[in-house]
């Protein structure tokens, strides 16, 4: 019986076997099976069948979370192992504003929870609100000073909820989309009064009394609110009034909102409200950290990772797992025990982070995502931010052409950079522990046309030092890469500098140890032309860790913007993020992108009498940055 290929579940292919189980069976051996009544019911039959196997496998795809394609069995599937996605986010800004309450004498100002100010964003205006009162009392001159207070971009609104245990299955359902959870606020109104219930984050000390809620996504990105049994936590009372106030966000649309207009409500301490006298005075810190709702992506990746963790912070990983879910603005984090460094650190585990917006974690954020993490850590174990560190890959490449196939070379030069550009965004590159693949690069460049014939690509790592101008001070700079040692020197190259003491640009380079294992830096100036050392052992160079250190050294100015850029050739080409370390692969800066004709191919000089192949290999007489 020929019936037994049941992966091939497409039309035409269940069609034909039914036809052949029909043949296979004596009863329709004379049957005309194209003919028109019997091919109408095969067709129906395959149709059935094919209908049948493609909501089969679409309901066995939906039970898992790897191969779900609809966010409500995503967002159920990861609520199972105890994951609740991240909302939208609403994005903050820090204002400050004082408010002349003398003329009435208040004792106490308070600004309610609600609409605070309007920020405009590139001509467009959104409101910024507060989830709670702020309450302040004037001073003597009866100025109330409302300073540094957080504002998030949303609307204000609220929510009521009558509950009735006459209803089996009574749910809290917020009829918004686009909510930021964090910004939720329950209060339930009964016989004993309006009381407040906070956000559930651990079992912990739970008891039937205690006043928790849960909130989970639903359908169509909305949240249901949850409250306890009367065992694990308080069950609200028959015909009690719930209250939920909330905040609707435009996410990352409200970010870098700077000028601010104030339209809030503020009352004096016999409730009065206060309309004058109200001046705006300095906008701490524009808005930031918006963000939208976590993807089914992010969904799929994070929530088996935090469930691994056990929601706690021990190993490595658990960081890398908890951190984007504590603080959604991160694109990438780096994690590692302070027993992986020479010497080793025991005790410590060290953090980096790449947000977002912007390149580097404010201090204030560190301190944000270090006391969140308090609820997840285990004693002994102390957790160090480290700054990240770019890691700058520049390129110069030569790309040889056929002239036959390509007319435009300025368009092609173009779609090459394009195509480059495209790669640095990639997963392999854009991310802690990202790898620069040579060999990726290289076919990027090929496959932008088929009249390009080859090329020859050379790379270089740069790092950025940051002096302390006329400060005598030691320098560190890593690259996590083994460097390229040529007994002749020169493997390290900078941008020029001044130093104290010293006329004329000042640069540096590295002359090897025999082992060439180690080495020395140098500094030079260029006399007349000709370079002359000023100091043959200003620090040290060890080429299998990728590190320079220099000596103490007062550096008074530099060519470039408050910086020096420090060149290395790699051993080898495929350079990889190590540590708190970031590739960037450079496609504007100081990246070159030659054409070349191929005169072989192209036939204009088949005997390749002025066919000159470009070198391979840096050359050595590139002295300086």
């Amino acid at each position: 019986m020929s019936f037994t290929q049941f992966t091939n579940l497409d039309f035409n292919t269940l069609r034909a076997q039914i036809k052949d189980y029909l043949r296979s069976n004596s009863n329709f051996t004379d049957f005309d099976f194209e003919g028109s009544n019997f091919s109408i019911l095969i067709d129906t039959l395959a149709y059935n069948s094919y209908i049948t196997a493609y909501n089969t496998n679409m309901a066995v795809n939906e039970s898992f979370i790897d191969s779900a394609t609809l966010r409500e069995n995503v967002v159920a599937l990861a609520r199972n192992i105890g994951y609740v996605p991240r909302s939208k986010k609403s994005a903050s800004a820090i204002i400050s504003f004082n408010v002349d309450v003398s003329s009435i004498n208040a004792r106490q100002v308070k600004l309610n929870a609600g609409l605070v100010a309007l920020g405009s964003v590139q001509g467009g205006n959104y409101t910024f609100s507060i989830p709670d009162d702020i309450t302040v009392t004037p001073n003597s001159q009866g100025i109330a000073s409302f300073n540094d207070i957080s504002i998030y971009e949303g609307n204000y609104l609220t929510k009521t909820f009558v509950v009735d245990s006459s209803q089996t299955n009574e749910r809290y359902i917020l009829p918004n989309a686009n909510i930021d959870t964090s910004s939720i606020r329950v209060q339930v109104s009964d016989s004993n009064g309006i009381l407040t219930y906070n956000a559930f984050t651990n079992i912990f000390n739970v008891n039937s009394e205690s006043r928790l809620f849960l909130v989970q996504e639903i359908n169509d990105e909305k949240y249901q609110i949850l409250f306890g049994d009367g065992i694990i936590g308080k069950k609200p009372d028959d015909g009690a009034t719930i209250s939920v106030s909330y905040i609707v966000t435009n996410g990352s649309e409200g970010n870098d909102a700077a000028n601010f207009t104030f339209s809030g409500n503020l009352v004096s301490n016999s409730g009065a409200s206060i309309v004058s006298n109200i001046s705006l005075l300095t906008t701490t810190q524009a808005s930031k950290n918006g963000d939208d709702i976590e993807s089914m992506d992010s969904v799929k990746y994070l929530a088996p990772r935090v469930y691994a963790s056990q929601y706690r912070a021990v190993t490595p990983n658990d960081y890398k797992s908890l951190i984007p879910f504590l603080y959604p603005n991160i694109d990438s984090v780096s994690a590692y025990g302070g027993e992986e460094l020479d010497p080793p650190q025991f005790g410590k585990v060290f953090i980096t982070v790449k947000p977002k917006n912007g390149e580097f974690l404010s201090e204030i954020t560190k301190d944000i995502i270090k006391n969140d993490l308090k609820k997840y850590t285990v004693a002994g174990i102390k957790q160090e931010f480290l700054d990240l560190m770019y890691l700058y890959v520049e390129f110069d490449t030569t790309v040889s052409y056929d002239s036959g196939f390509i007319s435009d070379s300025s368009n092609l030069s173009s779609r090459i950079l394009s195509s480059i550009d495209s790669y640095s965004k990639s997963a392999d590159i854009n991310s802690f522990g990202g790898r620069l693949k040579y060999s990726k690069l290289l076919s990027q460049i090929d496959k932008v046309d088929t009249g390009i014939t080859s090329n020859i690509t050379t790379l270089v790592m740069r790092r950025n030092m940051i002096p302390s101008y006329n400060t005598l001070a030691t320098y560190e700079v890593c690259y996590g890469n083994k460097f390229h040692a040529d007994l002749e020197g020169f493997n390290i190259r900078s941008s020029a500098f001044k130093l104290e003491g010293v006329d004329g640009d000042v640069y540096m380079t590295d002359f090897p140890n025999t082992n060439q294992i180690t080495g020395v830096v140098r500094f030079f100036v260029f006399d007349g032309g000709v370079i002359r050392y000023i100091n043959t052992n200003a620090g040290t160079v060890d080429y299998i860790k990728g590190e320079v250190d220099l000596f103490p050294v007062n550096i008074t100015s530099t060519s470039l913007s408050n910086r020096i850029e420090i060149e290395a050739t790699p051993e080898s080409n495929d350079i990889v993020a190590k540590e708190n370390l970031y590739i960037v692969l450079d496609t504007t800066g100081n990246s070159k992108l030659n054409l070349l004709e191929d005169v072989l191919v192209s036939g204009s000089n088949v005997s390749g009498t002025n066919y000159t192949p470009p070198s391979s290999f840096i050359s050595n007489k590139k002295y300086i940055r």
